[in-house]
């Protein structure tokens, strides 16, 4: 990730030369991003001024933005570059505000997301537009102050970072493998073919379904309730069954495909794995998987709305959970590849952010 600005930042600048407070905002584009280009970065010269308008190069860059970002006291900042962007900015931004940091006490601002990643979940979550005209739109309604949808998403924490959704198992392979085709394969003439969706699906075709082919796709797995409070076990219209689980209870032992949690609804495209996600204050959804790869195929349409709730899928309400598996598994957080883990605990965050939502019905 990260963000430079358009030209030289000027810290001092007068509150007043950057338009009306409450018209005010910042936009931070992730300048790797595939769909960042010169194009685009022309056209929003013309709805947002120069100085509120940053390119994204580095992760020293994105700290001295949002610390720009932060001393200006913009109310709306919003980010372009897919949910790895917004994350960036997000764990910088309350790293500066913490207890200790230079800009504790202040208020984090709004966040807007711009549809400018590859799989834009966060994007789908907050309705934000497609295409170059969208993209615009979005910007100039929320420029106008005509955007008056908002959400408030809690986040969860692993190993320090702050993110929506994280797990391991399938979907982290996949994330792993389509950084590995990227990093190897994407170059050259063949740089476009396989970023994005191309990349995704030569990945899927070429080292996930080949590797599951000739490995055992289930892993021995121990989930643990944390001691931060009750967890539940969810049904499939979302709300808890049976007895509640006691803090340092076993929520599960067996064998799995994946095990995932998240604050928010969406992965990448519009898939909803997280049906129940953020229904609950103070809780995420875990979801457990002991699906065969077959079975999964044959209703994927389903599991892609959030409608299919086979015996072999678990679902719970919980404020921290332990996972500890018989060998590393491949991890991701918040749709980035992470390597992989044996163990890995997931807890909710203190802090949640506010989202500008651009459903037509809050225009």
């Amino acid at each position: 990730m990260m963000v430079q600005p358009l030209r030289s930042v000027d810290a001092r600048a007068n509150p007043s030369v950057l338009g009306a407070p409450e018209h005010r905002l910042a936009v931070l584009l992730n300048a790797n991003a595939r769909q960042v280009d010169a194009r685009l970065v022309k056209f929003l010269s013309h709805v947002v001024p120069e100085q509120d308008l940053f390119l994204s190069r580095s992760e020293l860059d994105c700290r001295r933005i949002v610390q720009t970002v932060l001393e200006r006291d913009y109310p709306v900042v919003m980010t372009g570059g897919g949910d790895g962007t917004f994350l960036g900015v997000v764990n910088e931004m309350f790293r500066q505000l913490e207890t200790r940091g230079r800009f504790a006490g202040k208020q984090a601002p709004r966040l807007g997301v711009l549809k400018l990643g590859t799989g834009n979940g966060l994007a789908s979550y907050v309705n934000s537009s497609g295409g170059t005209e969208g993209i615009l739109q979005d910007v100039s309604r929320a420029r106008a102050g005509k955007v008056s949808g908002q959400r408030r998403m809690e986040l969860l924490t692993v190993d320090g970072t702050r993110t929506p959704f994280a797990g391991l198992g399938v979907d982290g392979k996949l994330l792993n493998d389509y950084l590995w085709v990227k990093d190897n394969l994407g170059r050259g003439l063949f740089k476009k073919l396989l970023s994005g969706p191309g990349g995704y699906f030569s990945a899927v075709a070429f080292k996930t379904v080949p590797h599951y082919l000739t490995n055992p796709t289930r892993v021995e797995c121990e989930v643990i309730n944390g001691q931060a409070g009750q967890a539940y076990r969810v049904g499939p219209e979302g709300r808890p069954v049976g007895e509640p689980f006691a803090p340092g209870a076993r929520l599960f032992k067996g064998e799995l495909i994946m095990a995932a949690a998240a604050t928010m609804p969406y992965y990448g495209y519009g898939f909803r794995m997280f049906p129940f996600a953020g229904q609950r204050p103070g809780m995420m959804q875990l979801r457990l998987g002991q699906l065969n790869p077959p079975h999964v195929l044959a209703n994927l349409p389903k599991l892609w709305a959030g409608r299919w709730f086979p015996e072999g899928l678990h679902d719970f309400y919980a404020r921290e959970v332990h996972l500890r598996f018989s060998r590393p598994m491949p991890f991701q957080i918040g749709g980035d590849a992470a390597g992989y883990r044996r163990e890995v605990t997931l807890g909710m965050a203190a802090e949640s952010v506010e989202l500008l939502d651009f459903h037509p019905s809050v225009q």
